[in-house]
């Protein structure tokens, strides 16, 4: 019968007598460390619940986390304001472009308008290369102040009999009465601008609102975009009367 022996294999990592000898002889490699798995840390969420940590949240998170915010007052009450914030927020009207009306809905959509919105109605006819190119500057108002509402009618549907020689005539409303009225292109200087338009709509009221800035903000805010545009204008070479008398 053979010689042999039986070599025992112990578990993975561990070492046996018969290994600790061949290790002493050089027989065998030095022993690799046992694997230890690195200590166990649950994940946490606890992030440092500051006005920055809320304000990162938005209203459904908010409303997720409401029972994990009861026991702290802080977060308690800087979340009800600020979902108050949120809910104000999304009261601020935007409109953002030029509305297109009838005869038939200028009582509702002008007249009765919310006493806090200023309205713009500009009275056209199709085919008049003024009434074009106001309207390009009215378009492009309406897109910075979407807070304020501009409309467009058709001058026939708003005045029977008005004269093609007013046309484009802007009319401006607040709290259902007339606050301004310009009538032809020539109420907003030879050159007519959307730097140019903003700055007469706003020479006596506070007619153009972003939803976010003051008023005293936004007309300082018109007067320096029209000045910026008359030097960058004359930089280029042009000359032409900016002036709205």
């Amino acid at each position: 019968m053979g010689d042999y022996h039986f070599v025992y294999k112990d578990l993975e990592g561990a070492s046996t007598q018969w290994d600790d000898i061949q290790r002493k002889l050089g027989n065998l490699p030095p022993k690799a460390p046992a694997f230890k798995p690195p200590p166990f840390t649950p994940a946490s969420d606890d992030q440092p619940k500051d006005k920055t940590w809320i304000d990162s949240k938005t209203s459904e998170e908010l409303e997720d986390l409401e029972d994990n915010l009861d026991d702290d007052r802080f977060l308690q009450e800087y979340r009800k304001k600020r979902l108050a914030e949120m809910q104000e927020a999304a009261k601020v009207l935007r409109f953002g472009s030029v509305i297109p009306i009838s005869g038939s809905d200028f009582v509702r959509e002008v007249s009765q308008a919310p006493s806090d919105v200023w309205v713009v109605v500009i009275l056209y006819k199709e085919g008049i290369p003024e009434c074009g190119l106001l309207m390009q500057s009215i378009e492009e108002l309406a897109l910075r102040y979407p807070s304020t509402k501009f409309v467009k009618i058709i001058f026939t549907d708003c005045i029977p009999n008005y004269p093609d020689r007013n046309l484009p005539t802007l009319l401006v409303y607040n709290n259902g009465a007339v606050k301004g009225n310009y009538v032809g292109l020539h109420s907003f200087g030879r050159r007519c601008t959307p730097e140019g338009v903003a700055l007469v709509l706003c020479q006596s009221d506070p007619v153009l609102n972003d939803g976010h800035n003051g008023n005293e903000a936004i007309i300082e805010g018109v007067r320096k975009r029209f000045i910026e545009k008359v030097v960058a204008d004359h930089e280029e070479g042009g000359d032409d009367d900016y002036s709205s008398d």
